[in-house]
């Protein structure tokens, strides 16, 4: 008994299990999920979703890229002066009709499309027009902006949105793979375009829940750890690892734990991911709340 305590005070306190980060390692090990659920209990690391997923397999879902400084930030002028956030919003509850399904992007670095198009999906409806899935796939083929199923940046996608439109998912479905942008629909659905109005940056929390409890969802953009690919429940702290890449998904409100404030999220890696593909991450993680992009819809 003696041993194993003494074991597992050496073990739990050098760091973790060492990192391998060639292509071929697991990307979040067995004993780097105990380690990580035993050090901490703000959030439970899995492998329902995880399990035996290599390093290059975990780089193919994180491919979105931070926006350079060139970009406005939205300016509310002194209007965040008067603005008291609630200890908690959640866009599902404020506007159940309006957020759509969680998606999965499959093994293609398209979440920066994710992002953006499901951010003006739920934008559109809760502005009183239709309520609609749009395409990902549309700005995959067609923003020549960014790279496709290798990734982009989605405040670029947002602009591609105010100059050009985009098609719902019935008229471009999602495939999954890179292909030519489609001059007719590749569906059964109509080919309306429907677009964006402006295409802003929200880099504080402040700004960030103001534009959510006023318009709806929006984009985020941080760096993914190893662990983060193990989230099962909780609010998410980085806790073991190193960087895999880049990921944006989309951001529906927030909360508090404790002490502890939190992000609400949707990803796009299918419901058998986290919470039935949504996570909580606590304020200031990864860059998650430095570099949102959201916009308004044109009704």
């Amino acid at each position: 008994m003696r041993f194993l305590i003494l074991f597992s005070l050496i073990f739990f306190t050098q760091g973790g299990p060492s990192i391998d980060l060639s292509d071929t390692a697991q990307v979040v090990p067995q004993e780097a999920i105990d380690y990580i659920n035993a050090i901490q209990n703000s959030w439970i690391a899995s492998n329902i979703w995880v399990q035996n997923m290599t390093i290059k397999q975990a780089k193919t879902y994180t491919s979105s890229s931070n926006p350079d400084t060139n970009y406005p930030e939205k300016n509310w002028g002194n209007l965040l002066n008067y603005f008291t956030a609630p200890l908690s919003f959640d866009s599902r509850i404020q506007w159940p009709t309006c957020i759509h399904p969680i998606r999965d992007q499959g093994k293609c670095g398209s979440c920066w499309a994710f992002a953006a198009s499901e951010a003006l999906s739920d934008r559109l409806c809760i502005a009183g027009g239709p309520n609609i899935v749009l395409s990902p796939q549309w700005l995959i083929d067609c923003d020549t902006q960014s790279s496709g199923c290798n990734g982009g940046v989605s405040i670029k996608a947002w602009q591609f949105m105010m100059s050009t439109g985009i098609v719902a998912d019935s008229c471009v479905p999602y495939i999954g793979v890179d292909s030519l942008c489609p001059s007719i629909c590749t569906g059964s659905g109509g080919s309306t375009r429907y677009y964006a109005t402006s295409a802003y940056m929200f880099t504080n929390p402040t700004s960030i829940q103001a534009e959510i409890i006023s318009s709806g969802p929006i984009g985020a953009t941080f760096t993914v750890y190893q662990d983060f690919m193990s989230y099962k429940s909780g609010v998410y702290v980085h806790t073991w690892g190193n960087v895999v890449g880049g990921h944006a998904v989309k951001m529906l409100g927030w909360g508090v734990l404790g002490t502890q404030n939190y992000w609400i999220c949707a990803n796009s890696w299918g419901t058998n991911w986290g919470m039935q593909g949504f996570f909580y991450i606590a304020f200031g993680q990864c860059g998650i709340d430095s570099s949102c992009t959201g916009g308004n819809a044109k009704v």
